[in-house]
């Protein structure tokens, strides 16, 4: 039999930690001026190079300039790590601030200065204010603010080291202080939800030197730990996690002046106790509350003098009321954009009315320019494009190829990232009004294989899946063993029209002989609400049933597959799913390799599985049907656990609890830790001998001849 070239089935599994899955090169996080022609974004120097630095894009030039490279700002002693993870900017894009190893740091666009501020630290969550006269930042539970201007280390432009600090006392003091051991001013959970971003807890007023801050308290949340058993001298680390049907934290806005002033929002928190989104835009302060069971969201105006709130938006649902990223929002006239889900279709609104068309599938709004809203949707799941609606005008859709798609929009300037499946990281560029569009570089590695896989629709669900077979296999020429790919959960899809590392996986799963399949079922995202709320109540029976179908619908279009010898991994909700698998279908699956899986579903995070299940209270039935380890007395085929054991996402204990259950019963498996690895362990220095791991398991469980 023919076989893949042994570099390139040796190299992906090391490229993927040297690029961390093929992140590291691409451009990011973008903020246009104004004026459209400034474009600022994150991007390391080169592929493998894990620290990202701050550039500039003149867009008329098409000249990239280097603002902010970490590597020339910090001493010799102290390494860059990651770089500058995220940055923040005035409304003039004239100046930027970032966290760079726990201090404060600031560029002047125009100039390209970079400075460090004398600031307490850690800083985390740097954001100057829209004039660009104060930060706020957050430094060991309280939020403190900083003058923009006072001196501090002056590098020069974009390499330089700092010189001796020239410290001044300028204002530089907190405005909001822990009154407790448990609390944090300045950070909120859930924010993100709504955001389309990383989670924040501070917002600035556009006009004033007020910001609505949240106050989270976690006194009541649950006192976890992870311990690394590798350093027995190491004490293990305290974490809160509010697992479903405990407590959570609790949080409150309130609006504070730099004069010392303070007012608290109000509303009806023991009915909605979920903060999942905020703000200040140019009509006021603004939040965006749950209920505990996710069933009604509302969007409050807050009134910044007293704090009163009234309601601007209410949305319903039987199941739960999806979060859509970015929304709610209002527009410069105060229209209010949300969405409805109706028969099938997720619909953009304006002021409650539909702007756009049954079957188009909104998946994010990216912000709005005047009255423009600019956003994603999907008319093929596996698809994503960049639409914009205008009043008057419609809904537009503003890209062509097929792919993933998503964009900033300022002042008429677009910047449009295109994934698409020839490269990973996609092509970005900045598109003006009757001018050609400027690219920005990406330096992402190419990866050192190609994807051979046949695009699918399977069985009277129309699944989306793809098949990945070995380049060098040819029809007639022997049956492959299967192994099912997915991933399956409500939060990601693994099908689409783009290069994702995951395929890469799978292609390289596929060169060591077998056939890979990989399918979109009920539940996962792009779809429609009715889809996604498919999985309400039963988080993996409509999950597990669609990968059978595919499984026997691929073999009947492809008879090269042996059914005989079938085996199921996956990570995470995939890694559920992988020992589900195996638990209710020993007849369909041989053997299954699962990491991360959430077992217990007790033990997993509230919010989140709360949103399928309801509260564990209420619906205990439901709990006890997921459970995985009350399942373990099932198992009769081979199943490898991984858990990396600085997971707080998914506790170790999740595989530790399966593991004791299995034992319990006589039922062998194996184990796999990895010491100091969190949720995600491919991408790490890790990834080499991991999936070499996977592989020797799959080949010893689902025979020789294979291969």
């Amino acid at each position: 039999m023919a076989r893949f070239p042994l570099m390139a089935m040796v190299s992906l599994p090391g490229q993927l930690g040297r690029t961390r899955r093929f992140v590291r090169g691409a451009p990011e996080q973008f903020a246009v001026a104004p004026d459209g022609a400034t474009v600022l974004f994150l991007r390391s120097r080169a592929g493998d190079d894990p620290v990202s630095c701050l550039w500039a894009l003149d867009v008329p030039s098409g000249a990239e300039r280097l603002l902010a490279d970490p590597a020339g700002l910090l001493d010799a002693a102290r390494e860059p790590a990651a770089g500058i993870s995220a940055y923040a900017t005035d409304r003039a894009v004239r100046l930027a601030a970032f966290a760079l190893a726990g201090e404060l740091w600031t560029v002047d666009v125009g100039t390209g200065t970079v400075r460090r501020l004398p600031a307490r630290g850690p800083v985390m969550d740097p954001r100057p204010d829209p004039a660009g006269r104060w930060i706020a930042y957050v430094c060991d539970g309280a939020l403190r603010v900083i003058e923009a201007e006072v001196s501090g280390d002056t590098a020069r432009p974009s390499t330089a080291r700092s010189s001796t600090p020239r410290r001044t006392n300028g204002f530089a003091r907190p405005i909001a202080v822990p009154d407790g051991p448990d609390v944090t001013f300045g950070i909120a959970e859930h924010t993100g939800s709504t955001s389309g971003s990383s989670p924040r807890g501070h917002w600035w007023a556009p006009e004033e030197p007020r910001l609505l801050v949240a106050r989270t308290d976690v006194a009541d949340v649950e006192l976890w730990h992870l311990a690394d058993p590798a350093d027995p001298r190491k004490a293990p680390l305290a974490v809160r996690y509010a697992a479903a049907g405990t407590a959570n934290a609790e949080v409150t806005l309130w609006i504070i002046g730099l004069d010392g002033s303070r007012s608290q929002a109000h509303w009806d928190r023991d009915a909605f106790e979920y903060v999942v989104g905020a703000g200040w835009d140019a009509h006021g302060p603004y939040a965006v509350v749950q209920s505990r069971d996710q069933r009604t969201v509302r969007f409050l105006a807050i009134d910044p003098d007293n704090g009163r709130t009234s309601v601007l938006n209410e949305q319903h649902d039987r199941c739960w009321v999806q979060l859509v990223p970015g929304l709610p929002a209002r527009t410069p006239s105060g229209s209010v954009v949300a969405h409805l889900d109706r028969e099938g279709t997720r619909y953009l609104t304006v002021d409650g009315a539909t702007v756009t068309a049954p079957g188009l599938q909104l998946r994010a709004v990216l912000g709005t320019d005047g009255e423009d809203v600019l956003f994603t949707a999907s008319e093929e799941p596996t698809e994503t494009h960049l639409w914009r609606h205008r009043p008057g005008h419609g809904t537009q859709r503003l890209s062509t190829e097929s792919g993933v798609h998503s964009g900033v929009l300022r002042a008429g300037t677009l910047v449009h990232t295109a994934r698409s499946t020839d490269r990973p990281g996609g092509r970005t560029t900045v598109r003006r009004d009757a001018q050609p569009p400027v690219p920005i570089a990406s330096f992402v590695e190419r990866p050192v294989l190609d994807v051979h896989a046949t695009r699918l629709v399977l069985g009277p669900r129309h699944l989306r899946a793809m098949l990945h077979l070995p380049s060098w296999h040819r029809p007639g020429r022997g049956r492959l063993p299967v192994l099912v790919d997915p991933y399956g959960g409500a939060s990601r899809q693994r099908v689409t029209a783009e290069l994702d590392w995951r395929s890469l996986v799978s292609q390289w799963l596929a060169e060591q002989g077998f056939a890979v399949l990989v399918t979109d079922g009920r539940g996962t995202p792009g779809r429609g609400p009715d889809w996604e709320r498919e999985v309400h109540g039963d988080l993996f029976g409509p999950v597990l049933e669609d990968q059978v179908t595919a499984l026997h619908e691929a073999a009947r279009l492809h008879p090269e597959l042996d059914l005989d010898r079938v085996g199921i991994r996956g990570w995470s909700f995939g890694g559920s799913l992988a020992v589900l698998a195996v638990l209710r279908r020993p007849d369909v699956f041989h053997c299954a390799v699962a990491g991360a899986a959430v077992t217990d579903q007790r033990l997993y995070a509230a919010h989140w599985r709360e949103r399928f299940l309801g509260h564990p209270d209420a619906h205990p039935a439901r709990y006890q049907a997921s459970s995985l380890v009350t399942a373990a007395p099932q198992l009769t085929r081979p199943l490898l656990l991984m858990h990396g054991l600085a997971d707080d996402n998914v506790h170790p204990a999740h595989t530790l609890r399966l593991s004791k259950a299995l034992l319990a019963s006589g039922r062998p498996h194996e184990v796999l830790l990895l010491p100091g690895v969190g949720h995600q362990a491919l991408g790490t220095a890790m990834s080499e001998q991991l999936l070499w791991h996977q592989l020797r398991f799959l080949r010893r469980n689902l025979g020789p001849d294979a291969l």
